[in-house]
């Protein structure tokens, strides 16, 4: 045991060492991928080290590899710096060791996420009943409240994705905008929706989603339609128009999903916040917490209106679990 906790002093050594040098740094690694993994490439040992020396190897063996992703002035892919007191939750949470799946057996991770989940909603003020859940990113973000958009859309006309799956199942018509975001075509390839088949909205000069398009495009079809919309273009920073986008999703009974991934934080700022009326009017939004909420990596937040499709999306089943919910 005394050899295990010298491994926890010496990374807690190697990193408060890291961050009080940071400042001072280059933002680009010194060195390259290839020169890294000849560094780190040997055979694989046939016998155990000591946790402290191995840890001490990572850190000094690795630092040349670090792009300096907390410096003060990097400014790569909207990326926040990691406050302290955020990496220190870390530290400890990772630390506790916690399975934090279920209320039951870990009482104090179920009680602080559901406290930051309220907090999470009055921050944006969106809807107070709506279901939050804690994910690593938008990408998976995205995942989780399409999960739910396509269970919900297709229980509308008769069918259950959730329990079925999807051969036979109705058509989903997907709209997203011609500058969409990468991660939203992810999501939608891993859910079985394919990141191609989708009807491409066209975009202004700034990335916004031209509303005349998106309505005549809703129009001409029948069946299940999920809209995409975009707070925060990754380039420029725009948004959609929304009201124009929930009342055509509204009058077309589609699902319309808001990636707000780091634009949706404007919803906190008072200023801001005015360039952003609408979207609460959406059925899910994404927004990442590593990004203008300064945490660690990787943190992201997913929050969807009608908390049983939520649910019905990313419920587990066995044997071995509860039946009934705590109030």
């Amino acid at each position: 045991m005394t050899q295990s906790l010298d491994a926890l002093e010496e990374a807690f050594n190697q990193a408060i060492n890291y961050r009080s040098e940071l400042a001072d740094r280059q933002c680009a690694p010194v060195r390259t991928y290839h020169q890294m993994r000849d560094l780190f490439t040997e055979p694989l040992p046939e016998n155990g080290s000591d946790g402290r020396a191995v840890i001490r190897q990572l850190a000094e063996m690795g630092d040349p590899g670090l792009m300096q992703m907390a410096h003060p002035r990097f400014f790569g892919w909207v990326l926040g710096s990691s406050h302290p007191v955020g990496v220190a939750a870390d530290w400890l949470a990772s630390a506790w060791g916690q399975n934090c799946g279920y209320h039951t057996p870990t009482p104090t991770a179920s009680a602080v996420e559901e406290v930051a989940a309220n907090w999470l909603l009055e921050i944006l003020d969106l809807p107070r009943e709506a279901s939050v859940g804690f994910v690593t990113g938008a990408t998976v973000g995205n995942f989780v409240a399409l999960a739910a958009a396509r269970g919900k859309v297709h229980r509308a006309h008769g069918w259950d994705s959730d329990a079925d799956g999807l051969f036979g199942a109705p058509e989903i018509h997907v709209f997203i905008g011609a500058d969409a975001h990468t991660s939203v075509f992810s999501a939608l390839q891993y859910l079985g929706l394919g990141h191609d088949r989708v009807i491409r909205i066209d975009a202004d000069s700034e990335g916004r989603m031209n509303s005349n398009h998106l309505n005549r495009e809703v129009v001409a079809r029948k069946g299940p339609k999920i809209i995409i919309a975009q707070a925060g273009q990754i380039n420029t920073g725009a948004f959609d128009p929304f009201t124009e986008q929930v009342e055509i999703a509204r009058s077309a009974d589609a699902w319309l999903h808001v990636d707000g991934a780091f634009g949706l934080w404007a919803r906190a700022n008072g200023g801001l916040k005015p360039q952003i009326d609408g979207v609460e009017g959406a059925d899910s939004w994404v927004t990442d917490g590593h990004k203008w909420l300064q945490t660690p990596f990787d943190t992201g937040y997913v929050i969807v209106r009608d908390n049983e499709a939520h649910q019905r999306a990313m419920t587990t089943w066995a044997s071995y679990l509860p039946t009934q919910q705590e109030d």
